[in-house]
């Protein structure tokens, strides 16, 4: 524990991220709700101070650091999704998304996600996703563009605001990492398997289960994003840790509540 409330990673062996080889989904998902696939995926990441980040997180969530430093994810990838039977209309349901995010731990020491903001191709997406999951969804207008060994991506928001919001990276894609290369922080940033979500008081979670992730050495070659500022955070200075993944298939699970006393766990734990 971190004598600002954050939870240092290492602090703690319970909660769902924790058991199992490293790397590797603790849990399964045997009656999905959804089907995706998440490919041609990068990860960005910068560290933040765990004070900044923690004061934009709901009541019941406390930062989850590595190395007594918070970091905040921005990950622009291709969706293909599926109902929880396999059924697809390909018009809908293949589209470009871009998620800002961050680690946390709820009262119960689990580990996850929080979304800042994730952005989407497709309005129904948006739309069914927010209503679902209460997740911050955005409309926007997005690419993805592969070319020698180089990926690009391209976002501008449409819907809520502020338009003024885009992001452009363009990452040069490296050899893939073994198993065996792959090191704590790297599971840290990349291995995680539930997502919370709140509404007023409400607090919920989703798991998403997938085989471990095929992760590749990648650079930033160009980085101009402002949709990090745009979720309240400082914009980042510096190069970003980059891993790239050609991808993974997940099946997500329905929408648990949590319980309020879970929720209100004290900072005091773990």
């Amino acid at each position: 524990m971190t004598h600002d409330g954050a939870v240092e990673t290492g602090d703690l062996t319970a909660g769902g991220q924790d058991a199992g080889p490293a790397g590797s989904c603790p849990f399964t998902v045997d009656r999905p709700v959804m089907r995706q696939r998440w490919e041609r995926l990068t990860f960005l990441h910068w560290p933040f101070e765990p004070a900044v980040v923690q004061a934009l997180l709901p009541e019941g969530l406390r930062v989850d650091t590595f190395g007594g430093t918070a970091w905040v994810g921005l990950v622009p990838f291709f969706m293909r999704v599926s109902t929880g039977g396999g059924g697809r209309a390909p018009w809908i349901s293949d589209f470009c998304e871009t998620n800002v995010r961050t680690y946390v731990r709820d009262g119960d020491g689990r580990a996850g996600i929080w979304f800042f903001s994730l952005d989407a191709a497709r309005l129904g997406a948006v739309i069914v996703a927010r209503a679902t999951y209460n997740l911050p969804y955005y409309w926007s207008s997005m690419q993805v563009a592969e070319h020698g060994g180089e990926i690009s991506y391209a976002c501008r928001r449409l819907l809520p605001g502020p338009r003024a919001a885009t992001s452009r990276a363009r990452i040069r894609i490296g050899d893939r990492i073994s198993a065996g290369e792959l090191d704590q922080r790297d599971h840290f940033l990349t291995a995680r398997w539930i997502l919370f979500s709140a509404l007023g008081t409400r607090h919920r979670l989703a798991r998403a289960c997938h085989q471990p992730w095929p992760l590749h050495r990648a650079r930033v070659l160009a980085c101009d994003d402002h949709l990090i500022a745009a979720a309240g955070l400082p914009q980042p200075t510096g190069e970003p840790l980059v891993h790239y993944s050609p991808g993974v298939d997940v099946r997500i699970g329905r929408p648990e509540k949590i319980a309020r006393s879970l929720q209100a766990g004290s900072p005091d734990q773990g």
